[in-house]
């Protein structure tokens, strides 16, 4: 009995067991049922979205670049596709050791290396990054064989930016570079985020910087079908990107080409400007800087060679170096003196070679000039008549005169970075100063502005717009470098407006007073030499500043001088003066006499202006090193001239077309195209034709340091004038 009780009880357990078991078996797939009804009914349309995402890649499509060219269509600013080599670092195992195994089938020059470590820390991590440019066809099909070796790494075809004339105009153009962390956020915080998505580059400097928005385009898009590796193996369906829209500057590039090639290995710096409506012919900063050495990012040995430049190629002279205006002042000071009523024409100041005020003497021209009306004033440069103008007027009513020139404020160029200058006031000073004893404005400050010393100091820019306002009878103008916008879609070519400013109401009686004179300088004055044989009419006023100040009783010497401490010098000029078409203002710092060095610069524009005279080499090599006056040899005609830089590319006689609207697409889509190409070329009907970049012939002006020159940032503002200005009381004639 006990048995068979054991028996019957184990039979019970034993079933207990089997409807638990099946129970938890039921209830484990009413949960899977569960589960299933959620993830195909409830989660349907999530997870169908997600699953296509795997499968599909939506991919930007960054759009071709805008071209810049000159007024007569000559290109500046083009693209060129090539291939890249990039890695994804998440993607990747051993970074390093990668990197090592590509060296085996694509050669890796150190160079590539250094420079892509600062690209890897700047970028995301999930964001690819290029670690070798301009692959050849033979690199690609290597990699291509091999690529299963390589998680995280591809090759992909990109534009790339490319300045066909390296250095000529380089401060102008500008040049891009590699989207930086701050950049990046702040188009995070825009409008332009979307529009940016697989966009590595942006505009740093110059026009490709101001004009960023009329160049880079509309980002596109495409889906693509991705395999299991991620590669992709077929486009669904994309919508195109729209190009950047092209700029046609109101350069001249052939004269911006002479003027550079004109001043040599000197620093300094030209404007040239339409007096009828700002519209800027030449904008010269010299030493200049290849901006191609930024397509592919620049390496730390280059930058710190450039950077450390005793010539300074990074600064822009033209738009944001400042000097004394030195004599080129005093027709601005003479038109002062009309307009306030503190002279008239006739009236005579008696110039004894000095000026005394209080216990200090204020030098002229060795034994002096005798009597000085206004016009001779200008034509003879008289210190003298100055001194005595600028202590009648005062400080105060010479900024009130001047001010309207646009000296000491910006005059509104269509590019970024441009600095104001002084124009020194009573509240100028003030502000400029946080020392009570700094802040009082001095009498004695008030002599040395009279004849462009002291706390003045202007940009090129400045002057030469000053210039144009003075001749024009006051009319002025907003100066302008991009003359039409061309919208390469549509084809609709929209031209600039002249932004035209108040008019300065100068009385025509006035005018004709200071253009007569400035019209006599070139005839019976300081630079009558230089403009002999003219076949047109000019006027100018020659101008020396000082760089250092030396004491009272010193005599200036040259020779004696350290280079950078020479006098700067200046020149501006204006013609024809019965209707003048161009109007220029420049420098060439430490040079000495503005006869001497500046004025012979501003002859050869104006015959390449005026009459299409290019200079014999004769004179150009004369002029490059101070030595000349009066072109000698005989002129050429522009036109038919090489000049730097031309071998390698055309001239068109039509402005650029519009480039294609479909940028190169990645080799791993089907359609992409077979091997890489070198250079945009613009075609009808927006084909595409390319080839590799020809190597730019170097100028006969270069020289290692200018030629590598570099400039990853606009320059900082120049720090504040010492407490009190220095000089010598004594300014060279003109």
């Amino acid at each position: 009995m006990t048995e068979l009780h054991h028996h019957e009880r184990e039979q019970w357990h034993f079933r207990a067991r089997i409807w638990a078991a099946a129970l938890l078996v039921l209830v484990g797939f009413g949960l899977l049922v569960l589960r299933l009804w959620h993830l195909q009914v409830d989660k349907h349309e999530e997870l169908s979205t997600r699953a296509e995402n795997n499968r599909i890649a939506v991919l930007p499509i960054v759009p071709n670049r805008g071209i810049i060219s000159d007024r007569n269509g000559i290109e500046l600013a083009n693209n060129y596709s090539a291939y890249t080599l990039e890695i994804t670092p998440s993607k990747t195992i051993n970074l390093e050791a990668t990197i090592d195994e590509l060296a085996q089938i694509i050669d890796i020059p150190a160079r590539d290396r250094k420079r892509f470590r600062p690209l890897l820390e700047e970028s995301k991590n999930f964001e690819s990054v290029a670690l070798r440019n301009k692959l050849t066809d033979e690199e690609v099909a290597r990699f291509t064989a091999q690529r299963y070796r390589f998680p995280g790494v591809e090759v992909k075809a990109r534009l790339f930016r490319h300045y066909p004339l390296g250095e000529l105009g380089s401060h102008v153009i500008g040049y891009i570079g590699r989207i930086n962390a701050v950049e990046k956020e702040k188009l995070e915080d825009s409008d332009d985020e979307a529009n940016y998505r697989g966009t590595n580059h942006i505009g740093k400097l110059g026009l490709e910087q101001s004009y960023e928005r009329e160049l880079h385009g509309e980002a596109g898009y495409e889906e693509v079908e991705t395999s299991a590796g991620g590669r992709a193996v077929r486009r669904i369906k994309s919508s195109p990107p729209t190009p950047g829209n092209s700029l046609v500057l109101s350069l001249d590039i052939r004269l911006q080409a002479l003027v550079e090639q004109l001043f040599g290995e000197r620093r300094g710096a030209l404007v040239a400007i339409d007096p009828r409506n700002g519209e800027i012919l030449a904008f010269v900063s010299k030493p200049t800087f290849d901006p191609n050495l930024f397509v592919d990012g620049i390496d730390i040995e280059s930058w710190r060679s450039l950077n450390e430049s005793i010539d300074k190629p990074l600064l822009n002279r033209a738009l944001r170096g400042t000097y004394p205006p030195g004599s080129t002042y005093k027709p601005f000071m003479a038109m002062a003196a009309l307009r306030s009523g503190k002279r008239s024409p006739t009236d005579i100041t008696y110039d004894s070679g000095n000026y005394q005020f209080g216990n200090h003497t204020f030098r002229s021209h060795g034994d002096g000039l005798g009597p000085v009306d206004m016009t001779r004033s200008i034509v003879k440069s008289s210190n003298v008549y100055y001194y005595a103008l600028a202590n009648d007027l005062g400080v105060d009513a010479i900024h009130e005169q001047l001010q309207p020139f646009g000296f000491g404020r910006e005059t509104g160029i269509d590019i970024k970075g441009e600095v104001t200058g002084d124009l020194p006031s009573t509240a100028w000073k003030r502000q400029r100063f946080k020392n009570p004893q700094q802040q009082r404005w001095y009498a004695g400050e008030t002599i040395s502005l009279g004849i462009g010393q002291g706390y003045n100091n202007f940009t090129m820019l400045q002057m030469a717009s000053a210039t144009a306002t003075l001749v024009s009878g006051g009319q002025s103008f907003k100066p302008r470098l991009v003359r039409e916008v061309i919208d390469v879609v549509t084809g609709e070519r929209k031209p600039m407006q002249s932004n035209s400013l108040p008019s300065l109401e100068l009385q025509p009686e006035h005018v004709a007073v200071i253009t007569k004179a400035m019209y006599s300088v070139t005839q019976e004055g300081t630079s009558t030499r230089v403009f002999m044989g003219a076949p047109y009419t000019s006027g100018g006023k020659t101008g020396t500043a000082q760089a250092v100040g030396i004491r009272q009783n010193e005599k200036y010497n040259a020779s004696k001088i350290d280079e950078f401490k020479r006098d700067h010098s200046l020149y501006i000029a204006f013609a024809p003066v019965e209707a003048p078409t161009i109007a220029l203002a420049v420098v060439i710092e430490n040079a000495g006499f503005g006869a001497a060095a500046a004025a012979p610069i501003a002859r050869r524009v104006f015959d390449y202006h005026l009459l299409g005279h290019y200079p014999s080499e004769e004179d150009i090599e004369l002029t490059r090193q101070g030595k000349s006056s009066a072109p000698v040899g005989n002129p050429r005609l522009a036109a038919t001239v090489a000049w730097p830089g031309a071998a390698e590319i055309s001239s068109p006689t039509q402005p650029p077309e519009a480039p294609p609207t479909q940028p190169v697409k990645s080799p791993d889509v089907a359609t992409a195209p077979g091997k890489p190409k070198a250079k945009l070329q613009i075609k009808p009907r927006g084909e595409m034709q390319t080839k590799r970049p020809a190597k730019r012939a170097a100028k006969p002006s270069e020289t290692p340091s200018a030629k590598q020159a570099i400039k990853p940032e606009p320059p900082k503002p120049q720090k504040g004038q010492p407490p009190r200005p220095k000089g010598r009381g004594l300014m060279p004639e003109g």
